[in-house]
């Protein structure tokens, strides 16, 4: 049987695939996406109930559509996100086929393009583009032996607090994910010991203004490198419950139980590093320089937004930054779950084709990788800070397509 032909196509049909679809149909360019599971299927099955997205929904969109059934100003539930995005495949009949995995993908030898594998088959494909986002493998710190306590999960596995036997429960990272599983913890009646790492911590909103409007003002979302030091920080922002500026102070004094940054594990013994203190004070700092660079763009503006000079009172430090736990005995303390809020790697084992570093990572500048034909979207920093937001995706989609139509333009090309 024939091998099934595509010019260009797409693994992937969550935010940056839908994304991709639309600037590929605008250019007329001939496309087809598969997905293993459901279109935005992350949003559906790889998140826990009350998740709702980090930015108002009338930031976290494409430009071609508005929520129909959230407030500008609100933050869509994770649900609802999912549909939004299997609305807008419908909206721009995005060629998007689902329950289809792709094996592998390798060049062919003497002739242009790529053999893809499929469950379903094999298509050849002029252009491929890794639509799979950066959530791919979760990664648990080889520290806490299997065993240790009755439950270990990632994030990713968490659903809500009744899937956890009765106890409490240590949840090591404070980026968006654990401080928001923690607080869910604590306020569902569980003792909550969070292990706090190095952190960004913008504010919700400052001066009437959601701190995704502030970096946009600012020239933020365009950042074209994370700050040195910063690749890999986490931030630290919710927008659980309408949306609210994290605050371990905060966490601490609603009976949160702080600790450093997780480093060992001995004999039934959790030890901790002692820099619970400089994390948070780091935090602090980055705080405190956007609301300075907001408060200078008002001034150089002269913009009629009120003083929140409330905003710079941080408070008193919990007893645990001057007197930090650095060790926590899990049977003693009634520790019987840790929930791994420790981030992801990328697996692209598919990937057969030299487009990857020594590491297994994306080798590519802005998306378009050193294999002539394979491109990547979806991933942060990509292009610039904006990357990981879905209006960033939307816009590398854009400039990934734009690549495409100019190598189809030279492919073309018949002087006779």
């Amino acid at each position: 049987m024939a091998n099934e032909e595509i010019e260009v196509l797409v693994v992937g049909a969550g935010q940056a695939g839908v994304a991709m679809s639309e600037h590929l149909s605008e250019g007329g360019v001939p496309h087809l996406v598969l997905e293993r599971d459901r279109i935005a299927e992350r949003w559906r099955t790889g998140r826990w109930d009350s998740l709702v997205a980090n930015g108002p929904a009338w930031h976290d969109r494409f430009p071609g559509l508005e929520f129909d059934d959230v407030s500008p100003d609100a933050f869509a539930p994770k649900d609802q996100v999912a549909r939004y995005f299997e609305t807008y495949a419908e909206k721009i009949a995005a060629p998007i086929r689902c329950g289809v995995e792709v094996v592998s993908v390798e060049r062919h030898v003497g002739r242009r393009g790529f053999r893809v594998e499929t469950s379903e088959g094999v298509i050849d494909a002029q252009f491929v583009v890794a639509a799979t986002g950066p959530f791919q493998r979760p990664v648990i710190p080889p520290i806490v032996p299997d065993g240790a306590v009755p439950v270990q999960i990632h994030s990713s596995d968490y659903r809500n607090p009744d899937q956890l036997p009765e106890g409490g429960v240590l949840v090591v990272g404070a980026g968006s994910s654990g401080v928001q599983i923690a607080d869910e913890l604590q306020r569902a009646g569980r003792e909550v010991h969070l292990s706090v790492g190095p952190h960004d911590r913008p504010p919700r909103s400052y001066r009437g203004r959601d701190f995704c409007w502030w970096l946009g003002v600012l020239g933020l979302w365009d950042l074209e490198t994370p700050p040195a030091g910063a690749e890999h920080v986490t931030i630290a922002v919710s927008g659980a419950r309408g949306g609210h500026t994290v605050n371990f102070r905060a966490l601490a004094a609603q009976g949160i139980n702080l600790v450093g940054r997780t480093e060992s594990y001995a004999d039934g013994v959790l030890r901790f590093s002692s820099d619970l203190a400089d994390n948070i004070a780091a935090g602090d700092a980055n705080y405190l320089a956007l609301l300075d660079e907001a408060d200078a763009w008002v001034e150089r503006n002269g913009a009629d937004l009120p003083e929140e000079p409330e905003a710079r009172v941080l408070g008193d430090d919990p007893a645990a930054v001057n007197d930090p736990v650095l060790e926590l005995d899990l049977a003693e303390a009634g520790i019987t779950s840790i929930v791994w809020a420790t981030g992801f790697a990328t697996d692209y084992s598919w990937l057969k084709v030299d487009a990857l570093d020594e590491h297994g990572r994306p080798a590519h500048r802005r998306g378009v990788s050193t294999e002539p034909g394979i491109y990547f979207v979806g991933l942060p920093w990509l292009s610039r800070r904006g990357s990981s937001f879905i209006w960033g995706v939307w816009h590398d989609a854009k400039h990934i397509a734009g690549h495409i139509t100019t190598q189809r333009s030279y492919l073309a090309y018949d002087r006779t």
